[in-house]
C-alpha cells in the first residue's frame, strides 16, 4: 500500500492561489487598457479641436476687414442643415466661403466612409459645434483705440462625465450637464488708423 504524505495536493492548491492572482492582474491590465483607449479619444478629440479653433482663427485674421461679420448666434457643425455639400469658393464671398468650409469641418466632412452605397462623415469630433463671438467692439476714437476681439469656440462631446466648461457654446445641447467640452481662443483685430 501506498501511504499518503500530509503535504499531499500543496502543489495543486499553490498552483490555484497562483492561477487567481494571474487572473485578477490579467483582468486589472484590461480595466486599465479600457481607460487608457478612452484617455487616447480623449485626447485625438482635444487635438482636432484645436485645429479647428486655430483653423478659424486664421481665417478671421486673413479677412480681417470683414471680421466682424464672422460674429453670428448662429452655431455652425453638427445640427447646421443648411451646409450644401460643396462649399462654392470665389474671393468675392470669401466670408460665406470660410463658414461654409468651417461648418463642414465640424461636421467630419474631411473623412467619409461609405458602406453599402450610403456615404457617412467620419471625420472630426463626436458631434461638434462651432461659435463666434464678439467679445469687444472695435473703438477707434482718438485716444482710446481699443482693437474688436473675438472669442472662436469648438464645443463637442466627451465620453465621460467631467466639469462643464464656462463657454456657452452648445450648451445644452449633449445630454446632459458634464459631457460638454469646449476649447476657445480670443483673437485681437487691430485698428490700421491707429
Amino acid at each position: 500500500m501506498y501511504q499518503i504524505s500530509r503535504a499531499a495536493g500543496t502543489t495543486l492548491l499553490e498552483v490555484l492561489v497562483t492561477i487567481v492572482i494571474l487572473a485578477s492582474g490579467l483582468l486589472g491590465l484590461a480595466a486599465l487598457q479600457v481607460v487608457l483607449m478612452t484617455s487616447e479619444a480623449e485626447a485625438y478629440q482635444r487635438a482636432q479641436a484645436i485645429l479647428l479653433v486655430n483653423d478659424m482663427v486664421e481665417r478671421i485674421t486673413t479677412n480681417r476687414i470683414a471680421a466682424a461679420s464672422y460674429v453670428s448666434t448662429t452655431v455652425r457643425g453638427t445640427g447646421d442643415t443648411t451646409l450644401p455639400a460643396q462649399c462654392a469658393v470665389s474671393p468675392a464671398t470669401q466670408l460665406s466661403t470660410d463658414l461654409c468650409d468651417w461648418g463642414r469641418a465640424l461636421q467630419g466632412a474631411a473623412e467619409k466612409k461609405t458602406v453599402g452605397g450610403v456615404t457617412t462623415q467620419v471625420g472630426g469630433l463626436g458631434s461638434g459645434r462651432g461659435c463666434i463671438e464678439l467679445v469687444q467692439a472695435e473703438d477707434a476714437t482718438a485716444g482710446v483705440c481699443k482693437p474688436a476681439i473675438y472669442r472662436v469656440t469648438v464645443a463637442w462631446q466627451g465620453s465621460n462625465r467631467t466639469t462643464e466648461p464656462t463657454v456657452t457654446c452648445g450648451a445644452g445641447l449633449y445630454g446632459g450637464t458634464g459631457f460638454r467640452r469646449a476649447i476657445s481662443t480670443q483673437v485681437s483685430i487691430g485698428l490700421p488708423s491707429c
